[in-house]
């Protein structure tokens, strides 16, 4: 954790800006080297003296637990950048032992860390799981997520790591007022390795949150879930108020770049930052047992700093998982070639971006809610050349983006070579919180859909997503049909557009068992999650289909050492039914007309299926 030395001329630094004990606390900070610094402990300030060039240190002398400090820099007050226990809001550093915060049993917690194509990855908001659940005894909170309720959903429909929405304590949710409706993703950050106040049960009590943030991943790993954290350091709430920005102005920021498009672009070059952001990581890991991470518009960051990030946790456990945003929301200061897009994706071995080339083949693209997808197509409308690309892009992203004999790149939405040097460093999906979901999605670009065809295609895009070789990944709720009443951006929409509606689970409950069954099929089949390039090329075989709105292809000669030898996939947009042309053979089906189930639907003999419309069908000789 130590740092060589900066472009600012200071000698090895550790972010470890509070260290308690009994008989004393040792403050430390990096600041500029002719600052005035200063700390306040409880009533009492403390002159700073300067270590070296640009590190000061303090010690205050006797027990100081559970009192607040403060830095002030020239007069800046804030808890500093890497502040680990916070008081209400999030304005004061409070003096803390952290053991007093472990529960129960935490010492024996056993992370979830699994190979990456194992894995997959539901994406939630603590308040929309929890807030519209009737059993949830603590809606909206950390420890909804310990509740049998919760943790009995999860692990009947399959999933095996969830992907939380920002959990540090941000900026836009008022912690003193929480008994009013208030409502923010948490893209902005303020103290980025303390818990978000606004999902415990107590915000004045510093420990409580970090008790029952422990307490959530403990009743997860439990279940035998991992859980990924989404990390935003690409941006803080703004510049002026930030923790960065009060104790060494300037350093932390790219000057007025704006590539976030948040206002601000933080510099991940910059030695001190990129050794934050490695610390950060690490401590989330050792004290959290956190088993993944998100990193929010990865496309700012530089890519040696990512690198050094995944060395860096490789040193604790290789099978912590890292992936993120492989684009930025404007220009960067730094150009693209040295920036963490997905393009650059090959220089990043073991990190993982998500495809939108494949999401937007399925959908439609980002950039237009009006415009159908593959799925969506009227083969009266549409130009021959435009269906040939989404459906290349689609066989792109079932393939895990990588390079193979049968896709060709130049036919690919965004990506004019393939970006992933293994399937792995692909996260396949058709929603995310920070977009349509899917049902609204197909309800906006499909004129007049009825619910039969809405579930009909939902369900067939899930099938796409989850039989990729790709590491799946799909927003909450979208196993209830969830909606947003059409809202694209429901960052800070209040809980009758974000609240699941779990009322759905009984309403359509053949949505769900298709979600669960298709999940479960997956995981119990490593043709469908082969791990790396070389075993996709030599076992993923495209079906040669005439037809644009159908893909097909086969996973052949037991792929992964599977049981079933081989495995024929064919997914059909089309509003008619098909045939399709399949290697001559007995075949027992497992996915057809809405319904999955690995031990057998009826069988099929011969070289040809026909597949029935708007649907998938799966086949197993």
């Amino acid at each position: 954790m130590m740092l060589s030395a900066c472009d600012s001329g200071q000698t090895s630094f550790q972010f470890d800006e509070m260290t308690y004990s009994p008989s004393e606390t040792v403050f430390k900070l990096f600041a500029p080297a002719d600052a005035q610094c200063l700390v306040v402990v409880g009533d009492d300030t403390l002159q700073m003296k300067q270590m070296a060039d640009t590190l000061w240190t303090a010690t205050a002398k006797g027990d100081h637990k559970g009192q607040t400090y403060q830095f002030l820099v020239d007069g800046q007050a804030s808890p500093g950048v890497f502040a680990k226990a916070v008081s209400v809001n999030g304005e004061k550093g409070v003096v803390v032992d952290l053991r007093d915060s472990d529960p129960e049993g935490w010492t024996n917690d056993k992370p979830v860390r699994r190979l990456p194509q194992d894995i997959v990855v539901y994406e939630m908001h603590h308040r929309d799981f929890s807030i519209n659940q009737p059993l949830a005894q603590h809606p909206g909170k950390f420890l909804a997520l310990t509740e049998s309720w919760a943790i009995e959903h999860l692990k009947q429909l399959g999933i095996n790591t969830i992907h939380i929405l920002p959990s540090y304590d941000y900026g836009s949710v008022d912690e003193t007022r929480l008994n009013e409706p208030q409502y923010n993703w948490g893209y902005d950050p303020v103290n980025y390795n303390v818990p978000e106040g606004g999902y415990s049960t107590d915000p004045y009590d510093p420990l409580c949150r970090i008790r029952e943030f422990k307490q959530m991943v403990q009743a997860l790993h439990q279940a035998g879930i991992a859980v990924i954290l989404d990390v935003v350091y690409n941006h803080t709430y703004d510049i002026d108020h930030s923790n960065f920005q009060r104790t060494y102005p300037d350093y932390y920021y790219r000057g007025d770049s704006n590539g976030s498009g948040c206002g601000n672009e933080t510099a991940s070059e910059k030695p001190m930052m990129r050794q934050f952001m490695i610390e950060s990581v690490k401590y989330w890991i050792n004290e959290y047992h956190i088993d993944g991470f998100r990193f929010d518009l990865m496309g700012c960051h530089d890519i040696e700093t990512m690198n050094a990030i995944r060395q860096a946790v490789d040193e604790i456990d290789p099978n912590i998982f890292i992936y993120g945003e492989g684009w930025s929301a404007g220009a960067c200061a730094l150009p693209n070639e040295l920036l963490g897009m997905k393009a650059n994706i090959p220089q990043m071995p073991r990190i993982a971006a998500f495809s939108d080339d494949m999401r937007d083949a399925l959908r439609g693209p980002f950039s237009d809610d009006t415009v159908e997808g593959w799925l969506g197509r009227s083969a009266v409308s549409d130009c021959e050349a435009d269906m040939n690309l989404l459906k290349e892009s689609l066989k792109a992203g079932i393939a895990g983006m990588i390079a193979h004999p049968q896709v060709d790149y130049s036919k690919v939405n965004y990506s004019s070579a393939p970006y992933a040097l293994e399937p792995t460093q692909m996260m396949a999906y058709v929603s995310c919180h920070d977009d349509m979901c899917l049902v609204d999605r197909l309800k906006a670009s499909i004129s007049g859909i009825t619910e039969e065809e809405l579930i009909r295609l939902d369900l067939l895009a899930q099938t796409a997503v989850f039989t990729s070789q790709g590491v799946p990944f799909m927003l909450s709720g979208e196993e209830l049909l969830r909606t947003k009443q059409g809202v694209h951006n429901s960052f800070e929409s209040p809980d009758s557009i974000n609240r699941l509606d779990w009322q759905n689970k009984e309403r359509y409950p053949q949505v769900f068992d298709y979600y669960k069954n298709l999940i479960a099929l997956r995981k119990a089949h490593p043709a469908f999650h082969l791990g790396t390039a070389d075993l996709v090329r030599l076992h993923l075989e495209f079906l040669t289909v005439e037809n644009d709105f159908v893909v097909a292809y086969r996973l052949k000669d037991h792929a992964g050492s599977d049981e079933w030898q081989d495995i024929i996939v064919i997914l059909n947009a089309d509003k008619s039914p098909v045939t399709v042309d399949i290697p001559k053979g007995r075949y027992s089906v497992v996915c057809c007309d809405g319904k999955v189930d690995e031990q057998g639907l009826g069988e099929v003999t011969g070289s040809k299926v026909q597949v029935s419309p708007q649907s998938a069908l799966i086949i197993h000789n």
